[in-house]
């Protein structure tokens, strides 16, 4: 082969590339020669590959319909039974029997978070909601968590203390607070009672930390790889309340945002979760 016709394989292979990246319609008429094998191969794996990601993006768009349609479906039942629990808890006396209310009126909870975080996962993966990453306050972003997380953590005589905050970081507000919010909401949940959390603040040349370090049960090290897990929970938690959903959904709004997670942990002695906010576009 001459070079003029390596030139211009070489140009339609580049071509079908490029078309394949950008999902445009792949060429598939070619001359009767060797190198036209190549072509005729390069285009059949790449049109099985746009297939492929073709059917991957309408399975998620299927579950995506169907975990909606079951939200949409149980929503009325769950807060009907939350009502009735709550109204009929008024009128009973009897002490088991009000025991018994309190075990429905705990489970329609779980069963409404759940399907909550479900038809988030769903929409966040399949891109039906995305996050906007913008110019936010660090400081009003823990304002808002510890807002939400203070009455369990007063419940239980935890002490948040949050250190002073400046500055700003890349991040969409809603929900980054969710994400971060699930965090701080599983450090009370897995402190026991007098405990504390620190919350802490630090700004780097790319990114901004927020450090959440509580002097709870800790986490074992075989656990700390699995716990962002789908359902995951680890052995020391499996007797307490959780879906295992929190951690999932924190990590995949930060990554989603181009910030990370880690954490490190002690069994008895707490854990830590430094959740990584970029300061940069």
């Amino acid at each position: 082969m001459n070079l003029w016709n390596a030139d211009r394989v070489m140009e339609r292979l580049n071509l079908m590339l490029e078309h394949a990246i950008s999902g445009e319609p792949i060429e598939t008429s070619f001359d009767e020669t060797k190198m036209s094998a190549l072509e005729t191969k390069l285009a059949q794996y790449l049109k099985m590959n746009q297939l492929g990601k073709q059917q991957l993006n309408d399975e998620k768009e299927r579950i995506d319909a169907l975990i909606s349609d079951i939200s949409h479906q149980t929503k009325t039942p769950i807060a009907n039974m939350l009502l009735y629990s709550e109204l009929l808890a008024e009128e009973i006396q009897d002490e088991k029997s009000k025991e018994m209310l309190e075990a429905i009126h705990f489970q329609a909870e779980k069963l409404s978070f759940l399907t909550q975080s479900l038809v988030k996962i769903s929409r966040l993966e399949s891109g039906v909601i995305q996050t906007v990453p913008e110019k936010n306050s660090v400081s009003e972003l823990i304002e808002k968590v510890v807002t939400q997380v203070e009455p369990k953590a007063s419940m239980k005589d935890i002490y948040i203390d949050v250190s002073s905050v400046d500055g700003e970081a890349l991040f969409d507000m809603k929900w980054t607070s969710e994400a971060i919010g699930n965090i701080v909401d599983n450090a009370v949940k897995y402190t026991n009672i007098g405990g504390n959390i620190q919350i802490t603040v630090n700004e780097y040349s790319l990114f901004t930390r927020i450090d959440i370090r509580d002097n709870g049960i800790g986490i074992a090290e075989n656990d700390l790889s699995k716990i962002f897990g789908r359902f995951y929970k680890c052995s020391t938690t499996q007797q307490e309340e959780g879906v295992g959903l929190g951690l999932y959904l924190a990590r995949e709004i930060i990554s989603g945002q181009g910030g990370y997670i880690k954490v490190s942990s002690q069994i008895e002695k707490g854990t830590m979760f430094s959740v990584f906010l970029r300061r940069n576009v």
